[in-house]
């Protein structure tokens, strides 16, 4: 072989061998802002972290802000394949499987020790069967407390919000506020504080997180918090798409695995804080600070019973199931 044929050969090799060492990439995307301290983010940071530094030949390429996918469309990409990891509210998806609006229920988890509790019951082997029949599987398990705020002043009974133009998270709270009285208009959570502006939207109830990070202090008068009665606590977890982890190698697998452990705990620890921080930033812009009594509290379920529990039941095959498995967690 002549001199430059070998050199030809050797550059070939090489190149071969540089493609087989190039690392699996995978796409994680979320609709939380990124690099602003959201938590969220931070799981899925973590997750990409822990990936590199286990040099199993594996990056996580994180896609914040919904800059990759739509909030509503991820779902559907991780289901398919189109998308690796996400940090997703499970509401989201209740449109595909009807099952996940008990992850958004008024009242069903109503604080942060008993949504731990909630982790490790029938209510939630239930639901993870169901996003695992589905082609997607849980990293991390994450309940984030959330509660409401109004440019026109406090909510805390059934009462305050009459005529209101509400943005409801999910179809269960959407049909409580209505029953109560309010008008529900459709934005989704990245474009609030644009609808809070504009007066498109008077109120919304979302996670605690996304009220800190959305700035909603801007515009809001009163924000009712979790408290000890939290009517609005959404499932949001890590998930990964069953055929992504399928083709990953089994240090890949187990990296991801504990990785996900890593970032829950994470969140657990820092979930109460979270809610500190936006308490802080809204009471800094003036914002009036309102959580539920129990009185307060049991007048929504009252409202919620007949509303979001009664549909909810009677339009899902289990839902009555899961309704009373959540309740029969004390």
């Amino acid at each position: 072989m002549s001199i430059k044929r070998s050199a030809v050969a050797i550059a070939l090799a090489f190149a071969a061998g540089q493609a087989l060492a190039a690392p699996t990439v995978l796409r994680a995307s979320h609709q939380f802002p990124g690099g602003k301290g959201d938590v969220r983010d931070d799981m899925v940071q973590m997750i990409a972290k822990e990936a590199k530094a286990a040099n199993v030949d594996l990056e996580i390429q994180v896609y914040p802000g919904a800059s990759l996918f739509k909030p509503e469309q991820q779902w559907n990409a991780m289901v398919s394949g189109q998308l690796d990891i996400t940090l997703f509210p499970l509401d989201y998806a209740s449109g595909q499987v009807r099952d996940f609006s008990a992850t958004l229920m008024p009242g069903l988890i109503r604080s942060y020790d008993r949504a731990k509790r909630i982790n490790q019951s029938k209510f939630m082997k239930d639901v993870r069967a169901s996003i695992d029949k589905n082609g997607v599987m849980v990293l991390s398990d994450a309940w984030f407390g959330g509660g409401m705020a109004s440019k026109r002043g406090c909510i805390v009974t059934p009462n305050d919000v009459k005529g209101l133009k509400f943005r409801a998270a999910g179809p269960t709270f959407a049909q409580m506020w209505q029953s109560a009285g309010a008008s529900i208009v459709s934005v989704p959570s990245n474009e609030i504080y644009n609808a809070f502006q504009t007066g498109v939207a008077e109120a919304t109830d979302t996670s605690m997180g996304s009220f800190l990070s959305f700035r909603l202090y801007e515009q809001a008068k009163c924000l009712t918090v979790p408290g000890k009665n939290a009517l609005w606590m959404m499932y949001e977890p890590l998930l990964m798409s069953k055929k992504t982890f399928a083709r990953l190698t089994k240090p890949q697998q187990d990296v991801l695995v504990a990785a996900g452990r890593k970032a829950q705990k994470y969140y657990e620890d820092k979930a109460e804080a979270v809610d500190e921080a936006t308490i802080k930033a809204y009471r800094d812009h003036g914002v009036e600070i309102k959580s539920l009594s129990d009185a307060q509290y049991n007048q929504w379920i009252a409202v919620a019973r007949k509303s979001s529990y009664a549909e909810f039941s009677k339009d899902v095959p289990d839902g009555k199931k899961l309704i009373d498995e959540a309740l029969s967690v004390k």
